[in-house]
């Protein structure tokens, strides 16, 4: 679950550009002119008594076909690193879930970030006596861009940057090896002309998903200074890193009113007065496993 942010942000803020890069004859038919629209509090409500439950990077997009037609995009980020036997099911009970409710058309489009090449369903299929079932839907499967390497490389979509970042944090563990490709990637941020805002963008993904140890990260942000003076490039200014920090603190206070319905004051208090980064990403993942807002707390009292 720890994926499930950077990967909703991620579509937030580039839903046009992923549609192009995962399902670009998709892209095609919508009149991105007439803009979108995220229906996250529809999602919310027509799935969160569902008991196959949902997941945290899951979009409800409201968007317009050329013809003028009205139709919605159910776009499922199953984030695991594990064959889910009840996938299909989760993905046909969505769908007719949000349909039933709203009465609207329902596309539900999946991405599987999962590591098993085995696993890749694309349908839910149930028959009895002649009565018949087929939902069918499609799939992108993150495994199947490591043969396109080098298109991945050269594609200037901000979702190739994504999916290299996701692939080499299921792929490499050793730290001077993820520092190297982490460096690699940023590299391609400053190389491929990206404005200032894009570039935080993605590098928040990137930072998120490659983490280094602590010694490790010292010597990243050593040779990425480098990177920066050799691009001429500013990196982050002291207000950038300002709201940096405010957006980390906002996905914590953010996932614990989400998952304990509400955010006690003093857990609030503390969180916004932290100030070092690396403090506000060791305790959202530590908010991610916790049990109760009292465990919370006691995580809290040895972050002090």
């Amino acid at each position: 679950m720890e994926y499930d942010n950077p990967w909703k942000e991620a579509l937030e803020v580039y839903v046009e550009a992923f549609m192009k890069f995962f399902f670009s004859h998709i892209h095609l038919e919508i009149d991105w002119s007439r803009g979108y629209e995220f229906l996250d509090k529809e999602l919310e409500k027509t799935l969160r008594d569902a008991e196959l439950g949902t997941r945290y990077a899951d979009k409800l997009v409201k968007v317009f076909l050329l013809n003028g037609i009205e139709t919605w995009l159910l776009i499922h980020i199953e984030i695991q690193n594990w064959k889910d036997k009840i996938f299909e099911k989760r993905m046909f009970v969505y769908n007719y879930r949000i349909f039933d409710r709203y009465e609207v058309e329902v596309v539900s489009l999946a991405v599987l970030t999962d590591d098993n090449k085995k696993w890749c369903p694309r349908e839910y299929h149930t028959e009895r006596w002649g009565c018949e079932h087929i939902f069918r839907f499609p799939v992108i499967k993150l495994l199947d861009y490591k043969k396109d390497w080098e298109k991945l490389e050269q594609d200037q979509n901000p979702f190739a940057l994504v999916v290299m970042a996701h692939l080499k944090s299921q792929e490499v563990k050793d730290g001077q090896e993820r520092k190297r490709w982490k460096l690699h990637l940023m590299r391609l941020l400053f190389e491929r002309g990206y404005s200032r805002q894009d570039i935080l963008e993605l590098f928040r993904f990137i930072d998120w998903l490659l983490e280094l140890p602590a010694d490790i990260e010292k010597q990243f942000q050593d040779e990425l200074a480098e990177i920066k003076e050799e691009k001429k490039m500013a990196y982050v200014t002291s207000i950038e890193r300002l709201a940096i920090l405010q957006n980390s603190k906002d996905m914590i206070l953010e996932y614990i009113s989400t998952r304990f319905k509400s955010v006690p004051e003093d857990i609030a208090s503390f969180i916004n007065n932290i100030k070092a980064a690396d403090k506000l990403k060791a305790l959202f993942r530590q908010a991610i496993t916790c049990e109760s807002l009292d465990d919370f707390r006691e995580i809290l009292k040895t972050a002090d």
